[in-house]
């Protein structure tokens, strides 16, 4: 009789085990939460239980680098719309955000609603219920108190500089003014003291759409844009001390400042080279070259000349997204659009008071037609890559997606448009029903342009009507190449943030997807950048399938990937945990089975008891 010493056995499973080598067939076994081990012919008797994962994929957990799962992590701990998709270990605390330091509220202030409502597009009621689980106030406290939540994924965290600027300063000084030399002493005290704690590093932002949402800072940026060079250079100064990374995003509005700020990786300028994760390479629908030209920047200071270590994310399916009437991350580069976006989600009469303000309307239609009118500079910007602006205002563009009238739905903006101009010529038969004679009746008699047409339906229907547009990795030509390049690393899936207008919690398995119609060694390679590269990259002790590594792994049935499209797989659903809408991406019958620390968490069809109930993951420490 053979004594059991395995409590999993998997046999006969193609493993790419995250070194990027190319994929053997074998079993592997597990025991009390680690690899025990590796291949062929180990003997069932010796386990509990015995998989056979014949056809199928084994690769270890992967990892999401770019969420803000720090919200939901302590309302819903075991996160499993992330961990239904093969996620084992997520990053949080990017883009200057985080909550490691409590919810930060004095004076009547709410830091956490004033910075994420509309930098990451989440309700203020969502943001209340995530506040209301937060009991810490200190870095450590906020590592510390991972151990007692029943957390699903590992979980690793940046500083976030917003947040470290409003610890010090406060929220009005950090939006108002420059820290004094013993505010800053502070700012480096505290990401001393959590760099020791194992955090990852510091996360900044310089998107110029990135604003405040509560009186009277609604025309305010978020407090890390409020910092100079100098204090960056001297906060991570620490960072690189450490061997750790700065999590950063462009500067794209004067883009000789935001290359400037780029070279802050360089160790030959710098004196040590400082790991850098900056966004973002893809292929930009209307700046198509934008996400070469960021590889080829990292290409260049990644040389010897410069030293540096610089590798921007890359998403790995299309990047589409929907917007609720105008509420839109995207729409906050408008100004115009900044303002109504600002205004409170059921201030219906101040928005419409807004829309019929000629002074705005000027500034609106100046705005959406910047660059597309044809005989001026910005329109040969824009023609050859290069525009003034990268939101997307062409009609033809934007998509209904749970539109007003229901036969519009699928249809572009400037499809209805074009019906409706031509019921206005005298053309009755333009309107297919009754709903859509009545909606083009009440249109204005003059439509001029889809500026006219977007102004009407704003008025008409505020955010109850939805559309999307494909920003970029339009048709997923590019995207692969992007995931592949040196000068990149899989990312950038923002998961847990605009909980309404994108769902990329399936990005690491489209871009497994891609590497899969290609060959075995580009899903090798591609499985080593999900797993084993952001593991190193970051310091942290996943990813691998290694005799003693934590027993995280995914099962993936390969041939489920076929005719799978990521968006007829995105839908919007109810959340109870938030008593909200969000968008997610379920695709059926890819992920067999995901494991933990050895435990089960999913089982191909549903989650285990195990998720949500018991602790399966770590809070992560970087080495």
């Amino acid at each position: 009789m053979t004594d059991i010493c395995w409590d999993l056995l998997i046999r006969n499973a193609k493993v790419f085990d995250g070194s990027g080598t190319p994929p053997v067939v074998q079993d592997l076994a597990v025991r009390a939460g680690r690899v025990a081990a590796r291949g062929h012919g180990l003997p069932e008797a010796s386990a509990k239980e015995v998989v056979d994962a014949t056809g199928q994929w084994l690769l270890p957990g992967m990892l999401d680098i770019h969420t803000h799962l720090d919200l939901e992590v302590d309302v819903e701990p075991g996160l499993p719309e992330v961990v239904r998709h093969g996620t084992t270990t997520v990053i949080a605390g990017n883009c200057s955000l985080g909550t490691c330091f409590g919810t930060q509220e004095t004076d009547g202030q709410e830091p956490i609603i004033d910075c994420f409502t509309r930098v990451e597009n989440i309700p203020k009621p969502v943001l209340r219920k995530c506040a209301e689980a937060m009991t810490w106030r200190t870095t450590g406290e906020y590592m510390d108190h991972f151990n007692h939540i029943a957390l699903g994924p590992n979980f690793a965290t940046f500083v976030p500089h917003s947040m470290l600027r409003i610890e010090v300063m406060g929220l009005e000084a950090s939006v108002s003014r420059a820290p004094t030399e013993q505010e800053l002493q502070a700012m480096e005290a505290l990401l001393e003291q959590a760099m020791q704690q194992g955090y990852l590093g510091l996360s900044t932002d310089g998107l110029p759409f990135h604003y405040l949402s509560n009186d009277p800072n609604t025309e305010k940026r978020i407090p890390t844009q409020f910092a100079s060079f100098s204090e960056l250079k001297r906060l991570l100064r620490i960072v690189r001390r450490y061997d750790r990374v700065w999590q950063t995003t462009p500067i794209i509005e004067n883009r000789l400042m935001g290359l400037f700020y780029f070279t802050l990786t360089s160790g030959r300028l710098f004196g040590k080279t400082l790991k850098t994760s900056a966004l973002s390479a893809m292929e930009m629908a209307v700046a198509p070259k934008s996400g070469g030209v960021f590889l080829k920047l990292a290409k260049l200071l990644n040389t010897r000349l410069f030293k540096g270590d610089i590798h921007f994310q890359a998403l790995g399916t299309n990047f589409r997204v929907w917007s609720d009437g105008i509420a839109s991350p995207l729409f906050e580069e408008l100004k115009s659009c900044a303002k109504l976006i600002a205004r409170e989600y059921d201030d219906v009469e101040g928005r419409l008071r807004l829309l019929n303000d000629p002074e705005w309307v000027e500034l609106f239609r100046e705005e959406w037609m910047h660059g597309r009118t044809g005989g001026d500079f910005a329109s040969w910007k824009a023609r050859n890559g290069m525009p003034d602006s990268l939101v997307i205002r062409d009609g033809a563009m934007l998509i209904f997606d749970g539109a007003p009238v229901a036969e519009w739905d699928g249809e572009s903006m400037a499809t209805v448009m074009g019906r409706a101009q031509r019921y206005q010529q005298g053309n009755a038969s333009a309107a297919r029903s009754d709903g859509e004679r009545e909606a083009f009746d009440a249109m204005p008699a003059q439509l001029r342009d889809d500026a006219d047409f977007m102004l009407h339906v704003l008025r008409t229907y505020d955010r109850n009507f939805r559309f999307y547009a494909d920003i970029g990795n339009v048709g997923n030509k590019a995207t692969l190449d992007y995931l592949l390049d040196e000068g990149s690393l899989p990312g950038f899936n923002d998961s847990g943030a605009h909980i309404t207008n994108m769902a990329f919690f399936d990005a690491n398995l489209h871009s497994l997807k891609l590497a899969r119609d290609r060959d075995d060694q580009t899903v090798a390679r591609m499985v080593q950048r999900l797993t084993q590269e952001p593991a190193k990259r970051f310091g942290l002790d996943v990813g691998s399938l290694d005799i003693g590594a934590q027993a995280d792994m995914v099962l993936i049935n390969p041939a489920a990937m076929d005719g799978w499209e990521p968006d007829k797989t995105r839908k919007l659903i109810h959340r109870e945990i938030f008593n909200h809408d969000q968008m997610v991406n379920r695709p059926e019958g890819i992920v067999d089975a995901v494991w933990i620390n050895g435990v089960k968490a999913w089982d191909g069809a549903d989650f285990t008891l195990s998720l949500g109930r018991e602790r399966l993951g770590r809070a992560l420490r970087a080495a």
